[in-house]
C-alpha cells in the first residue's frame, strides 16, 4: 500500500510540475519578444528629431532658461555647465532612456526590467500594484506598468510607463538641459515595436516638470541587434533575476 502511495504522489506532482510550466509557457507567450539589445538610433541630445543646444526648443520656463543659457556659455568657456553626469552620476529619469550605451529589456510577468552598462537598471512594475503613499527617491525613480493588447489578439504589444519619486540634480542631456530642482517630475512612456519593422522600438516619453510650460514630449528609437558581439548585461541581468 505504502508503494502504491508512492507511486501516487510522485505521478501527481509530476502532473502539478508538468501544468506549472504549461502555466508559466502560456503566461510568457502573451509578451512580446524583444530579446537581443537595442542600439540608440540618432544623437545624444534629448530630441534626437533636432539639432543639439538652443536647437532642442525645449518649452522651458524663463527662470530655466536662463539656467540653460547660463549652461551653454560655461560650455562654451571650456566648463560643463549644468551637465551633472561628468561627475560620473547617475543620468536619472529621463535621461537614462538616451541609452548612451545598448540596452536589454527582460520582461517578466511581474515586472520588466531594462538593463544598460551605462547606468543603474530600471525596474518597472507591472503586477496591478497601487502608487504607494511613500517612497525613498531615486534617480531612475519609482515605475509602474501596464502591458496592453491593442490588436486583440491575446499577445502584449505595448507597455505604458509611469514613473515618479525621482531625486536629483538631473538633466536632460549634456547640455545641462535643466530638469526642476524641486524633483516633481514625472515621466510618462509609450514602448512598442515598429508593425513594419519587427527589429525597430519606439519609446514615446513625456516629460511633466515644473521647469517647463508645458509636458515635453519626444520619441527615442532604437535597432535591435539580436546576436551581440562583446559586453553586455548577462551579469547583471543573473544578478536582478536571482
Amino acid at each position: 500500500m505504502l508503494y502504491h502511495n508512492a507511486i501516487g504522489a510522485a505521478a501527481l506532482a509530476a502532473a502539478l510540475s508538468m501544468t506549472m510550466a504549461n502555466a508559466r509557457a502560456s503566461d510568457e507567450a502573451k509578451y512580446p519578444d524583444w530579446s537581443g539589445q537595442w542600439i540608440r538610433i540618432g544623437g545624444v541630445q534629448w530630441d534626437p528629431s533636432k539639432p543639439r543646444s538652443r536647437g532642442q526648443q525645449a518649452p522651458l520656463t524663463p527662470e530655466y532658461q536662463a539656467i540653460f543659457d547660463k549652461s551653454l556659455a560655461d560650455q562654451d568657456a571650456g566648463g560643463q555647465g549644468n551637465n551633472s553626469r561628468f561627475t560620473c552620476r547617475s543620468s536619472g529619469m529621463p535621461r537614462i532612456m538616451t541609452a548612451v550605451y545598448p540596452l536589454e529589456i527582460v520582461i517578466q510577468p511581474r515586472a520588466t526590467y531594462i538593463l544598460s552598462e551605462y547606468v543603474m537598471p530600471r525596474r518597472i512594475y507591472t503586477d496591478g500594484r497601487e502608487w504607494p503613499k511613500e517612497v525613498e527617491p531615486a534617480f531612475a525613480g519609482y515605475s509602474i506598468g501596464k502591458w496592453i493588447d491593442e490588436e486583440g489578439d491575446g499577445r502584449y504589444n505595448v507597455i505604458e510607463i509611469e514613473t515618479r519619486f525621482l531625486k536629483g540634480p538631473r538633466d536632460f542631456d549634456g547640455d545641462g538641459l535643466p530638469l526642476h530642482k524641486d524633483n516633481q517630475t514625472v515621466v510618462k512612456e509609450r514602448i512598442y515595436l515598429d508593425k513594419a519593422n519587427p527589429d525597430l522600438l519606439h519609446d514615446e516619453i513625456t516629460t511633466i516638470d515644473h521647469a517647463l510650460t508645458r509636458p515635453w514630449t519626444v520619441v527615442k528609437n532604437f535597432s535591435r541587434q539580436r546576436n551581440p558581439i562583446g559586453p553586455n548585461t548577462t551579469a547583471m541581468k543573473t544578478t536582478i533575476m536571482s
